[in-house]
């Protein structure tokens, strides 16, 4: 995961957890990534912006992606400005 400035954080899951996953190993990181940049958002802990940045997806593949799972999109006047800075 990165954050500014190439700054990176690790997340520390347990083997046995990790390896429990029904998914094959290929897929595990990216929908660690996708579950908690949901989970982030749905709790309105990060804006739209930086959940699709967590995600690593495009602001229309994060946008079907809270369709699919029936999450709501919520927006502020906050959430605006940091797309408009990170060019959303």
């Amino acid at each position: 995961m990165k954050l500014a400035g190439d700054k990176k954080f690790v997340l520390n899951i347990p083997e046995d957890v990790y390896q429990a996953m029904k998914l094959p190993e290929s897929e595990k990181e990216e929908r660690l990534m996708e579950e908690l940049a949901l989970a982030l958002y749905e709790e309105k802990i990060l804006s739209f912006g930086k959940a699709r940045e967590l995600a690593d997806m495009s602001k229309w593949e994060f946008h079907d992606l809270l369709n699919k799972r029936g999450i709501k999109r919520h927006y502020n006047e906050e959430n605006l400005e940091e797309d408009i800075e990170y060019g959303s």
